[in-house]
């Protein structure tokens, strides 16, 4: 997967527009500001136009004009995800409402007081789950790639205030792995993505829209050796104020670590498919995810 560098794209000046816009004018004007963007990487960014639109067309299956139609529809609807992303954590007003199904299985895995790894993938708008997570009333570790310019996280630290969660950073010297085995040890809760790794990183094949790809070993390597509840979850922009949030029932993986691995990885894969399928244009891939 050479064409990921563990980097999310933007500048300072991007998110400062994007910002004043919503200070000043709401979500709508942002919204509207979006369409020209969005516009702009439709036209000019080929180096991820491409890849998504071989995924709109020879995985999902739609003709090469609703193929284009949906890349721009693609830039749109992330774009979205990230302004609703900063209105939620600033606590702009707003008119959101969210449905939540499976809430109850998460505060099963918390009530067993054993802690709980949490899956998702660049599938839908994570972060606004995430936010919403902390009403479950344990501490929310997130795990991740130290990709964005540090002025970048800086600048939004600023506008969104102190978030109600933890980021441990994924380092070359396993000091991530300390920590969260601390989290777990606290009955808190330790949310990753299972989708993306850095060329050289472990991975696990699995046929996932009709052909073989691959995924991070981490998170199913970790779910199998410290054997806490697994819960994937996921959230979809269904409408431009609402949401809809999924969990799955807690699973445990036990056995042999490899069988445990292999198991953790088949469940998400599945899941992972289902929810593309029924949110094509949620998916924010924008490299050739199968090579």
């Amino acid at each position: 997967m050479p064409s990921w560098q563990g980097k999310s794209k933007g500048n300072k000046l991007g998110y400062r527009i994007f910002i004043e816009t919503l200070r000043y004018g709401g979500v709508r004007p942002a919204y509207w500001l979006l369409r020209f963007v969005a516009g702009y990487y439709f036209l000019f960014s080929h180096s991820s136009s491409r890849p998504i639109f071989r995924y709109f067309h020879t995985k999902i299956g739609y003709s090469r004009w609703r193929s284009l139609r949906s890349v721009y529809r693609n830039y749109y609807i992330f774009g979205q995800t990230l302004i609703d992303k900063i209105v939620v954590m600033a606590g702009i007003p707003n008119r959101f409402t969210f449905q939540f199904e499976g809430e109850h299985h998460l505060r099963q895995l918390v009530a067993a007081g054993r802690g709980g790894i949490l899956l998702s993938a660049h599938l839908g708008n994570w972060e606004v789950a995430g936010h919403l997570f902390t009403r479950l009333q344990t501490r929310i570790n997130i795990v991740m790639f130290d990709g964005e310019h540090e002025r970048i996280k800086q600048y939004l630290s600023g506008v969104t205030g102190e978030r109600n969660v933890n980021v441990i950073v994924i380092k070359d010297d396993l000091s991530h792995i300390y920590a969260i085995n601390d989290a777990l040890g606290n009955n808190e809760l330790v949310c990753m993505h299972a989708d993306r790794f850095m060329e050289g990183n472990k991975t696990v094949e699995a046929r996932f829209l009709g052909a073989e790809a691959r995924f991070p070993a981490g998170p199913f390597l970790l779910a199998a050796t410290f054997r806490v509840p697994v819960s994937l979850v996921f959230a979809f922009k269904e409408s431009a104020s609402h949401y809809h949030l999924y969990a799955t029932p807690p699973r445990e993986y036990h056995g042999r670590r490899q069988q445990g691995v292999q198991e953790a990885a088949g469940d998400f894969v599945a899941v992972l498919e289902e929810k593309v399928r029924q949110y094509p244009e949620q998916w924010f891939n924008y490299y050739d995810f199968w090579e």
